[in-house]
């Protein structure tokens, strides 16, 4: 008898059969081969069909549970689809095998070439992912690669406070202090390996003693949060020189270029506490001059009387003690109405905003001053727009901008804190905050 080659058959019909009693395989074989017989034509019988090689071997699995036979029957077949379904259907007249009842339902007729082509379709994906895992990178990939792999290698935990740092510390005369970790990778990537990080503004120990032993030069970045760390520096330690990145950018994000020429126009410690003095009365006296502003341009007027100031406009006036439109109009129109933060808050976006320098990130807390949520930066403003009425204040690393302002309104915030401002005080109803004000 032929068999069909598994390699040949283009379709297998795949059935169930429940038979009410006990028969083994041969029985059901014997069955579909002598109650199918005569029925299709001479064509379609299944003896001359398996025997030339068109109708494959039938396999029937069968299991016998209390007292009644379940199982499968799986036949390939090298027909058309019509002969096929034809043969298939065939199978579901038999209905009693031996001395016992059966049914017989054909579950489904199986397309190999549908099933080869899929198969050939995972492997082929298999293969392809398998050969962009191992296949050789370009130069560039492979110098960023091994660039990286170094760097981190490279990054060590000095002194008791475990502190990120290159590994050239105690061998090197100068040593430069950065912000975080990053900052020491970005500087170890471009050959400087003695760098150490402070990671944070509260200067731990072990930089102070570093200070007094090494030449010290400061490397900060170039926004408001630098300079808290150089006054910090330059309170508790000995540092000899001071540099920042340029304005609005990181240590950890600048090139090797902008890393040499910021290091070539350091200057002196002294300096730097020189400038960032100045810089503080400059602030403070453009804060006096806009909260002067609009009462200034007006005459001064006499208090014992009621006469409109000499050489000014005659301005109206309101009878009774609620007698206010000149000190209106004097003041400009009114500011609105902003909360005015307690000592807790104070002391609560202090600490959020230390943890914060370096990181780009934002905090949002609620009215008992506990975090909602920790975000970055560029993701800020939407995720204000998603919390309506939810959040009290938000402490973030960078600097507020007026569409960050109208967001914050919109969902009802109380506070926004932040590293600077280019937002005017009374040009919103929402406190501002920066670290020049805690």
């Amino acid at each position: 008898m032929g068999k069909i080659s598994p390699v040949s058959s283009k379709y297998i019909i795949h059935s169930n059969i429940e038979i009410d009693g006990i028969v083994d395989r041969p029985d059901v074989i014997g069955a579909i081969f002598g109650q199918t017989e005569g029925l299709l034509g001479a064509d379609l019988e299944l003896r001359e069909l398996q025997r030339s090689g068109r109708i494959g071997r039938i396999e029937v699995n069968v299991d016998t549970t209390s007292g009644k036979t379940q199982g499968q029957i799986v036949i390939p077949s090298s027909l058309d689809k019509a002969e096929t379904s034809i043969v298939a259907a065939a199978l579901e007249i038999i209905q009693r095998i031996g001395p016992c009842n059966a049914k017989i339902k054909v579950r489904n007729i199986e397309d190999v070439r549908v099933s080869k082509r899929n198969f050939v379709i995972q492997r082929a994906k298999e293969l392809l992912k398998s050969m962009m895992d191992t296949v050789m990178p370009d130069s560039q990939e492979l110098a960023d690669e091994v660039s990286y792999a170094v760097r981190v290698m490279e990054v060590v935990e000095y002194g008791k406070d475990r502190l990120p740092a290159g590994p050239a510390i105690d061998e090197s005369e100068e040593i430069i202090i950065v912000e975080g970790r990053a900052d020491v990778v970005n500087l170890l990537k471009h050959g400087f390996k003695n760098v150490i990080a402070v990671n944070g503004t509260s200067i731990p120990e072990t930089i102070i003693e570093l200070t007094k032993k090494k030449v010290v030069t400061a490397f900060v970045d170039g926004d408001r949060g630098g300079n808290i760390i150089i006054k910090e520096l330059t309170t508790v330690g000995e540092v000899d020189f001071v540099t920042r990145a340029p304005d609005g950018k990181e240590v950890e994000e600048i090139t090797k270029k902008e890393i040499h020429k910021a290091l070539r126009s350091r200057i002196s410690a002294e300096q730097a506490k020189l400038e960032l003095s100045k810089e503080s009365e400059r602030y403070n006296e453009q804060g006096i001059r806009r909260s002067q502003q609009g009462s200034a341009n007006y005459p001064r007027r006499d208090p014992r009387d009621n006469r409109p100031p000499q050489g000014g406009t005659n301005y109206p006036r309101r009878e009774g003690p609620r007698d206010n439109g000149i000190r209106d109009q004097r003041r400009g129109p009114p500011a609105p109405s902003q909360q005015k933060p307690s000592k807790e808050e104070l002391a609560a976006f202090k600490e959020a905003i230390e943890k914060l320098i370096g990181t780009r990130g934002a905090h949002m807390l609620d009215k008992n001053l506990g975090v909602l949520g920790k975000v970055p930066v560029s993701e800020l403003q939407s995720t204000i727009n998603s919390m309506p009425n939810a959040i009290h204040a938000v402490v973030f690393d960078g600097t507020i901008e007026r569409d960050m302002v109208k967001a914050a309104e919109s969902a009802d915030v109380s506070y926004l804190v932040a590293m600077g401002s280019k937002v005017k005080p009374n040009e919103t109803r929402i406190t501002l905050l920066t670290v020049n004000d805690l």
